[in-house]
């Protein structure tokens, strides 16, 4: 029985509709570029590998951000704790300067880490993959921070909080 995958389009909206459905934490994904700093709200994070400690993030193609990944070739990865989702809304937006009023500092990479978040990774990119709409960046871990706060949740389109099941 063989199955002719141009049958099977699945239209974007049920798409959406149907993967809003994962919990995902929520991550603000920053570089410095030509002495610009970038930065954009991702749920899109995975880590991939232990030996050599590795993560991939994914970004689209049309953003300033992306490009600016593409070239400096480091990016931080900023972990949000329960009380930036305003935080997240405001690097989800198309604007120019998203780090206006936004305290940071930068790591050894040179990246900007945002201040007050549950985790930081700084990351250099071994590979970018196209993926549809999105780059794909593998990248090796070089330094990482995790502090005790609690993580901003994302579910169908909503930030929220994690509450641990059985209490």
């Amino acid at each position: 029985m063989s199955t002719n995958h141009t049958d099977m389009n699945l239209d974007r909206d049920t798409f959406r509709h149907v993967v809003g459905h994962f919990t995902s934490g929520v991550t603000i994904i920053t570089t410095r570029q030509d002495e610009t700093n970038w930065g954009i709200t991702a749920s899109a994070f995975s880590s991939v590998s232990l030996e050599p400690p590795m993560v991939l993030v994914c970004v689209n193609k049309n953003t300033g951000t992306c490009h600016a990944i593409s070239k400096a070739k480091t990016f931080g990865v900023n972990i949000l704790q329960e009380k930036q989702g305003e935080l997240a809304r405001k690097f989800a937006q198309p604007q120019t300067d998203k780090f206006q009023g936004t305290d940071f500092a930068y790591g050894e990479l040179g990246v900007p880490l945002i201040e007050d978040v549950l985790a930081h990774f700084e990351c250099y990119v071994v590979e970018e993959v196209t993926g549809g709409t999105h780059s794909v960046f593998l990248a090796e871990v070089r330094r990482a921070q995790a502090y005790e706060k609690a993580p901003l949740a994302y579910y169908r389109g909503k930030f929220g909080r994690f509450e641990e099941a059985g209490k």
